[in-house]
Protein backbone atom coordinates (compact mmCIF):
# COMPACT_ATOMS: atom_id res chain seq x y z
CA UNK A 1 0.00 0.00 0.00
CA UNK A 2 1.16 3.48 -1.05
CA UNK A 3 2.58 6.16 1.25
CA UNK A 4 0.16 8.93 1.97
CA UNK A 5 1.70 12.92 2.21
CA UNK A 6 -0.87 15.77 3.33
CA UNK A 7 0.06 19.17 2.19
CA UNK A 8 -0.09 22.16 4.52
CA UNK A 9 1.76 24.35 2.70
CA UNK A 10 -1.03 25.81 0.21
CA UNK A 11 -3.68 27.98 2.47
CA UNK A 12 -2.08 31.60 3.08
CA UNK A 13 -3.58 31.51 6.43
CA UNK A 14 -1.62 30.34 9.07
CA UNK A 15 -4.49 28.38 11.50
CA UNK A 16 -5.89 26.85 8.11
CA UNK A 17 -2.58 25.18 7.34
CA UNK A 18 -2.61 24.36 11.29
CA UNK A 19 -6.11 22.40 11.07
CA UNK A 20 -4.47 20.56 7.84
CA UNK A 21 -2.09 19.25 10.22
CA UNK A 22 -3.98 18.73 13.05
CA UNK A 23 -6.74 16.67 10.89
CA UNK A 24 -4.18 14.75 9.33
CA UNK A 25 -2.57 13.45 12.29
CA UNK A 26 -5.93 12.73 13.41
CA UNK A 27 -6.54 10.21 10.40
CA UNK A 28 -3.20 8.53 11.02
CA UNK A 29 -1.07 10.38 8.58
CA UNK A 30 2.11 11.25 9.91
CA UNK A 31 3.98 12.72 6.52
CA UNK A 32 3.36 16.52 6.07
CA UNK A 33 4.72 19.19 3.35
CA UNK A 34 4.98 21.87 5.74
CA UNK A 35 5.77 25.69 4.78
CA UNK A 36 8.95 27.30 6.00
CA UNK A 37 8.22 29.00 9.16
CA UNK A 38 5.71 26.03 10.50
CA UNK A 39 8.06 24.35 12.11
CA UNK A 40 6.07 24.02 15.74
CA UNK A 41 3.82 22.25 14.10
CA UNK A 42 5.85 19.53 14.21
CA UNK A 43 5.18 19.85 18.09
CA UNK A 44 1.79 18.73 17.24
CA UNK A 45 2.41 15.25 16.82
CA UNK A 46 5.10 12.68 15.74
CA UNK A 47 5.53 13.39 11.74
CA UNK A 48 7.58 13.60 8.58
CA UNK A 49 7.94 16.69 7.69
CA UNK A 50 8.60 18.43 4.13
CA UNK A 51 9.42 22.05 4.02
CA UNK A 52 8.83 24.08 1.18
CA UNK A 53 9.50 27.73 0.20
CA UNK A 54 7.31 29.79 -2.46
CA UNK A 55 6.41 26.64 -3.00
CA UNK A 56 9.62 24.86 -3.71
CA UNK A 57 11.26 22.44 -1.92
CA UNK A 58 13.49 23.59 0.80
CA UNK A 59 15.08 20.20 0.88
CA UNK A 60 17.65 19.10 -2.42
CA UNK A 61 16.19 15.13 -1.71
CA UNK A 62 12.60 16.34 -2.74
CA UNK A 63 11.17 18.33 -5.75
CA UNK A 64 8.00 19.66 -6.88
CA UNK A 65 6.73 19.44 -10.37
CA UNK A 66 3.77 20.90 -11.99
CA UNK A 67 3.10 19.68 -15.30
CA UNK A 68 1.32 21.14 -18.05
CA UNK A 69 3.07 20.44 -21.12
CA UNK A 70 4.75 17.66 -22.46
CA UNK A 71 8.04 19.66 -21.89
CA UNK A 72 7.13 19.46 -17.60
CA UNK A 73 6.96 15.82 -18.01
CA UNK A 74 10.51 15.33 -19.28
CA UNK A 75 11.64 17.92 -16.37
CA UNK A 76 9.71 15.48 -13.97
CA UNK A 77 11.18 12.19 -15.83
CA UNK A 78 14.85 13.42 -15.48
CA UNK A 79 14.81 13.67 -11.95
CA UNK A 80 14.64 9.92 -11.47
CA UNK A 81 17.43 8.55 -9.74
CA UNK A 82 18.51 11.83 -8.60
CA UNK A 83 15.66 13.10 -5.94
CA UNK A 84 14.74 10.84 -2.89
CA UNK A 85 11.21 11.97 -3.76
CA UNK A 86 9.08 13.31 -6.52
CA UNK A 87 6.19 15.58 -6.05
CA UNK A 88 3.93 15.69 -9.50
CA UNK A 89 0.76 17.96 -9.55
CA UNK A 90 -1.06 19.11 -12.30
CA UNK A 91 -4.57 19.89 -13.55
CA UNK A 92 -5.36 17.44 -15.76
CA UNK A 93 -3.84 13.96 -15.70
CA UNK A 94 -4.85 13.00 -19.37
CA UNK A 95 -1.58 15.31 -19.96
CA UNK A 96 0.94 12.54 -18.37
CA UNK A 97 0.81 8.81 -18.95
CA UNK A 98 1.47 7.74 -15.23
CA UNK A 99 2.14 4.57 -16.72
CA UNK A 100 4.90 6.08 -18.04
CA UNK A 101 5.87 7.83 -14.37
CA UNK A 102 5.60 4.85 -12.67
CA UNK A 103 7.94 2.27 -15.45
CA UNK A 104 10.36 5.24 -15.20
CA UNK A 105 11.20 5.76 -11.61
CA UNK A 106 10.93 1.87 -10.95
CA UNK A 107 14.19 0.95 -9.49
CA UNK A 108 15.15 4.36 -9.81
CA UNK A 109 15.90 4.88 -5.74
CA UNK A 110 13.60 8.31 -6.43
CA UNK A 111 9.79 7.79 -5.11
CA UNK A 112 7.29 9.93 -7.09
CA UNK A 113 3.99 11.00 -5.50
CA UNK A 114 0.93 12.44 -7.27
CA UNK A 115 -1.09 15.12 -6.10
CA UNK A 116 -5.32 14.03 -5.42
CA UNK A 117 -7.50 16.23 -4.28
CA UNK A 118 -10.51 13.29 -3.92
CA UNK A 119 -9.88 10.05 -2.72
CA UNK A 120 -11.11 8.20 -6.80
CA UNK A 121 -7.85 9.89 -7.93
CA UNK A 122 -6.01 8.54 -5.27
CA UNK A 123 -7.29 5.16 -5.16
CA UNK A 124 -6.35 4.99 -8.99
CA UNK A 125 -2.96 6.13 -8.68
CA UNK A 126 -2.07 3.88 -6.07
CA UNK A 127 -3.25 0.66 -8.25
CA UNK A 128 -2.10 1.96 -12.06
CA UNK A 129 -0.19 -0.82 -13.40
CA UNK A 130 -0.85 -2.81 -10.62
CA UNK A 131 2.29 -1.02 -8.46
CA UNK A 132 0.55 2.21 -8.37
CA UNK A 133 2.49 5.15 -7.63
CA UNK A 134 4.56 5.39 -4.76
CA UNK A 135 2.46 7.66 -2.97
CA UNK A 136 0.05 10.03 -2.97
CA UNK A 137 0.15 13.71 -2.11
CA UNK A 138 -3.19 14.89 -0.62
CA UNK A 139 -4.28 17.95 -1.65
CA UNK A 140 -7.16 19.65 0.02
CA UNK A 141 -8.76 22.67 1.47
CA UNK A 142 -10.83 21.21 3.61
CA UNK A 143 -9.06 19.46 6.64
CA UNK A 144 -11.99 17.70 7.09
CA UNK A 145 -11.86 16.22 4.16
CA UNK A 146 -8.25 14.41 5.02
CA UNK A 147 -10.25 11.78 7.06
CA UNK A 148 -11.86 10.18 4.15
CA UNK A 149 -8.55 8.91 3.29
CA UNK A 150 -8.04 6.78 6.39
CA UNK A 151 -9.33 3.31 4.44
CA UNK A 152 -6.61 4.74 1.74
CA UNK A 153 -3.84 4.43 4.83
CA UNK A 154 -4.65 1.55 6.35
CA UNK A 155 -5.40 -0.48 3.15
CA UNK A 156 -8.99 -1.03 5.36
CA UNK A 157 -11.13 -2.03 1.89
CA UNK A 158 -14.78 -3.77 3.19
CA UNK A 159 -14.34 -7.63 3.09
CA UNK A 160 -17.02 -9.69 1.40
CA UNK A 161 -18.09 -12.56 3.57
CA UNK A 162 -19.93 -15.61 2.50
CA UNK A 163 -21.43 -18.39 5.41
CA UNK A 164 -19.50 -21.42 5.34
CA UNK A 165 -20.99 -24.66 7.29
CA UNK A 166 -19.08 -26.78 9.54
CA UNK A 167 -18.69 -30.25 9.04
CA UNK A 168 -17.04 -31.26 12.16
CA UNK A 169 -14.96 -29.88 15.72
CA UNK A 170 -12.28 -31.98 16.99
CA UNK A 171 -10.13 -31.72 19.75
CA UNK A 172 -6.41 -31.83 18.66
CA UNK A 173 -2.88 -31.95 20.73
CA UNK A 174 -1.68 -29.25 23.16
CA UNK A 175 0.08 -26.29 21.21
CA UNK A 176 0.87 -22.84 20.76
CA UNK A 177 -1.63 -20.17 20.57
CA UNK A 178 -1.57 -16.53 19.45
CA UNK A 179 -3.88 -13.93 21.72
CA UNK A 180 -3.62 -10.71 20.26
CA UNK A 181 -4.12 -7.33 22.46
CA UNK A 182 -5.09 -4.46 20.94
CA UNK A 183 -5.05 -0.79 21.00
CA UNK A 184 -8.35 -0.50 19.69
CA UNK A 185 -11.56 -1.80 21.36
CA UNK A 186 -14.19 -3.90 19.19
CA UNK A 187 -17.88 -4.76 19.96
CA UNK A 188 -19.52 -7.91 19.37
CA UNK A 189 -19.63 -9.21 15.77
CA UNK A 190 -16.09 -7.84 15.12
CA UNK A 191 -13.14 -10.01 15.11
CA UNK A 192 -9.81 -11.09 13.33
CA UNK A 193 -9.78 -12.91 9.81
CA UNK A 194 -8.02 -15.92 10.77
CA UNK A 195 -7.35 -19.83 9.27
CA UNK A 196 -5.25 -22.35 8.41
CA UNK A 197 -5.84 -22.14 4.62
CA UNK A 198 -4.87 -19.14 2.54
CA UNK A 199 -7.78 -19.08 0.87
CA UNK A 200 -10.42 -19.88 4.00
CA UNK A 201 -10.14 -17.55 6.82
CA UNK A 202 -12.89 -17.47 9.21
CA UNK A 203 -13.88 -14.49 11.14
CA UNK A 204 -12.81 -15.08 15.12
CA UNK A 205 -14.73 -12.68 17.11
CA UNK A 206 -12.79 -10.42 20.03
CA UNK A 207 -13.79 -11.42 23.10
CA UNK A 208 -16.33 -8.53 23.59
CA UNK A 209 -18.87 -10.36 25.80
CA UNK A 210 -19.33 -11.28 28.53
CA UNK A 211 -19.03 -15.07 30.20
CA UNK A 212 -19.91 -16.22 33.21
CA UNK A 213 -16.49 -17.25 34.00
CA UNK A 214 -13.91 -13.83 32.63
CA UNK A 215 -14.91 -10.66 32.24
CA UNK A 216 -15.13 -9.17 28.21
CA UNK A 217 -11.88 -8.17 26.97
CA UNK A 218 -12.92 -5.81 24.22
CA UNK A 219 -9.20 -5.32 22.78
CA UNK A 220 -8.58 -8.52 22.74
CA UNK A 221 -9.12 -11.74 20.40
CA UNK A 222 -7.70 -14.75 21.49
CA UNK A 223 -6.57 -15.58 17.23
CA UNK A 224 -5.33 -19.48 17.14
CA UNK A 225 -2.57 -21.69 16.45
CA UNK A 226 0.76 -19.96 15.98
CA UNK A 227 0.81 -21.66 11.90
CA UNK A 228 -2.81 -19.87 10.61
CA UNK A 229 -2.68 -16.86 8.70
CA UNK A 230 -4.04 -13.50 9.70
CA UNK A 231 -5.20 -10.60 7.37
CA UNK A 232 -3.70 -7.20 7.60
CA UNK A 233 -4.24 -4.07 6.23
CA UNK A 234 -3.72 -3.93 2.71
CA UNK A 235 -5.31 -7.83 1.80
CA UNK A 236 -1.87 -9.21 3.44
CA UNK A 237 -1.57 -12.17 5.14
CA UNK A 238 0.84 -12.67 7.89
CA UNK A 239 1.58 -15.84 10.36
CA UNK A 240 0.41 -15.55 14.01
CA UNK A 241 3.56 -15.96 15.32
CA UNK A 242 5.06 -12.77 12.99
CA UNK A 243 2.84 -10.75 14.91
CA UNK A 244 4.73 -8.31 17.84
CA UNK A 245 3.70 -5.32 19.43
CA UNK A 246 3.26 -2.19 16.87
CA UNK A 247 2.02 -3.95 13.89
CA UNK A 248 -0.99 -3.21 12.48
CA UNK A 249 -4.07 -6.19 12.02
CA UNK A 250 -7.28 -6.25 10.11
CA UNK A 251 -10.49 -5.44 12.24
CA UNK A 252 -13.32 -6.77 10.51
CA UNK A 253 -17.31 -6.90 11.44
CA UNK A 254 -20.11 -9.37 10.44
CA UNK A 255 -21.01 -6.39 7.74
CA UNK A 256 -17.41 -6.49 5.98
CA UNK A 257 -16.53 -3.29 7.21
CA UNK A 258 -13.01 -3.22 8.28
CA UNK A 259 -10.36 -0.99 9.96
CA UNK A 260 -7.07 -1.10 10.92
CA UNK A 261 -5.31 -1.85 14.51
CA UNK A 262 -2.00 -1.34 16.32
CA UNK A 263 -0.83 -4.32 18.29
CA UNK A 264 -0.12 -3.38 21.82
CA UNK A 265 1.15 -7.18 23.20
CA UNK A 266 0.80 -10.57 21.59
CA UNK A 267 0.78 -13.83 24.36
CA UNK A 268 1.66 -17.44 23.18
CA UNK A 269 0.95 -19.61 25.54
CA UNK A 270 0.18 -23.52 25.49
CA UNK A 271 -3.15 -24.13 25.50
CA UNK A 272 -5.69 -27.17 24.43
CA UNK A 273 -6.43 -26.98 20.98
CA UNK A 274 -9.91 -27.83 18.79
CA UNK A 275 -9.99 -27.91 14.88
CA UNK A 276 -12.92 -26.27 13.22
CA UNK A 277 -13.59 -28.01 9.93
CA UNK A 278 -16.39 -26.66 7.23
CA UNK A 279 -16.95 -26.40 3.59
CA UNK A 280 -18.12 -23.53 0.95
CA UNK A 281 -17.30 -23.28 -2.26
CA UNK A 282 -17.35 -26.97 -2.95
CA UNK A 283 -14.34 -27.12 -0.72
CA UNK A 284 -12.96 -28.23 3.01
CA UNK A 285 -11.18 -25.53 5.17
CA UNK A 286 -10.06 -25.63 8.73
CA UNK A 287 -8.89 -23.24 11.43
CA UNK A 288 -7.31 -24.04 14.94
CA UNK A 289 -8.36 -22.37 17.92
CA UNK A 290 -7.89 -22.93 21.75
CA UNK A 291 -10.78 -24.95 23.08
CA UNK A 292 -12.25 -22.44 25.58
CA UNK A 293 -15.83 -21.09 25.95
CA UNK A 294 -14.22 -17.53 25.54
CA UNK A 295 -13.47 -18.06 21.65
CA UNK A 296 -16.44 -17.33 18.93
CA UNK A 297 -16.90 -17.68 15.25
CA UNK A 298 -19.25 -14.98 14.09
CA UNK A 299 -22.15 -15.81 12.51
CA UNK A 300 -24.83 -14.56 10.18
CA UNK A 301 -27.03 -12.96 13.51
CA UNK A 302 -24.81 -13.52 16.45
CA UNK A 303 -21.36 -15.68 17.46
CA UNK A 304 -20.99 -19.25 18.51
CA UNK A 305 -18.27 -20.35 21.32
CA UNK A 306 -16.17 -23.31 19.71
CA UNK A 307 -17.43 -25.35 22.83
CA UNK A 308 -20.33 -25.35 21.55
CA UNK A 309 -20.31 -25.12 17.49
CA UNK A 310 -21.91 -28.26 15.93
CA UNK A 311 -21.88 -29.75 12.46
CA UNK A 312 -24.18 -28.00 10.46
CA UNK A 313 -23.74 -24.34 11.88
CA UNK A 314 -22.83 -21.95 9.17
CA UNK A 315 -20.11 -19.16 10.09
CA UNK A 316 -18.95 -16.58 8.25
CA UNK A 317 -15.42 -16.59 6.27
CA UNK A 318 -13.77 -14.82 3.52
CA UNK A 319 -12.71 -17.04 0.81
CA UNK A 320 -10.87 -16.38 -2.04
CA UNK A 321 -9.33 -18.36 -4.98
CA UNK A 322 -5.37 -18.68 -5.45
CA UNK A 323 -2.94 -18.87 -2.89
CA UNK A 324 -0.64 -16.87 -1.03
CA UNK A 325 3.59 -15.53 -1.59
CA UNK A 326 5.17 -13.85 0.93
CA UNK A 327 1.52 -13.31 2.34
CA UNK A 328 0.16 -11.60 -1.07
CA UNK A 329 -2.69 -13.00 -3.16
CA UNK A 330 -1.48 -14.87 -6.04
CA UNK A 331 -3.58 -16.57 -9.11
CA UNK A 332 -2.02 -20.34 -9.09
CA UNK A 333 -3.10 -23.68 -8.91
CA UNK A 334 -2.50 -24.87 -5.17
CA UNK A 335 -4.06 -27.67 -3.00
CA UNK A 336 -3.61 -27.45 1.20
CA UNK A 337 -5.37 -29.91 3.39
Amino acid sequence: MGKLIARADRPDEREARKDLVTNGLESGICRFILRKGDEDFENLGRMEAIYTENGESVSEDYAFVSIGTPEDQEKAMSMAGKKKAVIVSTSDWTVIPLENMIAKFSGSGTEVYACASGIGDAKLFLETMEKGVDGVAIDVGDPLELRKFGGILSGTEPEELSEIEVKSVVPVETGDRVCIDTCSMMSPGQGMLIGSFSNCLFLVQSESEDSGYVASRPFRVNAGAVHSYIEVPGGGTRYLAEISAGDSVLICGRDGRTSAASVGRCKVERRPLLMVTASGGGREYSVILQNAETIKLVTKDGAKSVTGIVPGDRVLAKLESGGRHFGMAVEESITEK
